[in-house]
């Protein structure tokens, strides 16, 4: 059998509302999510030993691939089907780490659909679910990876919602955020409310529209996210400097920064200029959808 293929795309928090720390540690969330271009690739080779290579010009800061979560997604799938097939996976590290954009959540949510195709389960099969949820927050929304609505702990999703395409631009200076410093960087104890406005379920599809709405709910984490890491400060400095760019915000905990341009002409020529400035930092033009 011929090896099964998948995208992993990037993930863009469009929006991310904190709305409390429960009294677990955990916190709720509200996030429209959206996906880009941009993105890991990921195959299957079927019936191949169990096992995991990574390759590709991010591969690096991948970590052990013990701890890669593309295992991960595997062993907690396998304890839910019994009988499971499996293979040999091959990641193709295209996308940042510790960035924002959900690139190893995102590679785990393609194992989970390449080993359904395999085993010949459907998508809206519970137990893909289950696994998703166990591996991580962001898994889920990444199972089928299209523009929604993602609420609580990422456990509570909208159906798939009908954005107009957002020509884009995806910047990383190369500092890598962990999560968990970010949030501690917010300061809620348990059981505390974060102030602000509440986040609204309709989201508008015009774009003028959409952009306004934008404008209108924040990113909460931009502000602790810039105190752990002071260079996502730069990034966006340097997008809002270009009158291309539309938009400028950091994406989930950062420190991937996303800038939204009229057409993808403006999106290509403001990533070029970005690159020509700043050849160390990860730009790519994209779509978000």
């Amino acid at each position: 059998m011929q090896k099964l293929v998948a995208r992993a795309p990037a993930k863009v928090n469009l929006t991310l509302r904190v709305l409390r720390r429960r009294a677990d540690g955990f916190h709720d969330l509200a996030s429209l999510v959206s996906f880009a271009g941009a993105a890991d690739l990921l195959s299957l080779a079927p019936d191949a030993a169990f096992g995991l290579e990574v390759s590709g010009p991010t591969a690096p800061a991948a970590g052990p691939q013990g701890e890669n979560l593309v295992l991960r997604a595997a062993h907690a799938l396998r304890e839910r089907v019994g009988g499971l097939r499996l293979g040999r996976f091959h990641l193709v590290k295209r996308l940042p780490v510790a960035a924002g954009i959900g690139g190893g959540s995102s590679d785990a949510a393609a194992a989970l659909r390449l080993l359904a195709q395999l085993n010949g389960l459907d998508l809206a099969d519970p137990r893909l679910m289950e696994a998703a949820r166990v591996v991580g927050s962001d898994v889920p929304v990444c199972l089928s990876p299209r523009a929604r609505m993602m609420r609580g702990v990422g456990d509570q999703l909208s159906p798939p919602l009908a954005l107009p395409p957002l020509p884009a631009v995806l910047v990383n200076c190369r500092v890598a955020v962990p999560t968990a410093p970010v949030f501690r960087a917010l300061g809620l104890r348990p059981g505390e409310d974060l102030p602000g406005g509440p986040h609204t379920e309709a989201v508008p599809v015009a774009r003028a529209a959409l952009l306004d709405f934008l404008a209108r709910t924040p990113n909460d984490l931009e502000t602790p996210a810039q105190s752990v890491a002071p260079q996502i400060g730069n990034v966006k400095a340097v997008l809002h400097s270009d009158p291309r760019a539309r938009f400028v915000r950091m994406s989930g905990s950062g420190a991937t920064v996303f800038a939204l341009t009229d057409t993808c002409r403006d999106a290509a020529g403001l990533a070029k200029a970005v690159s020509a400035a700043h050849p160390d930092w990860w730009v790519r033009p994209t779509v978000l959808r």
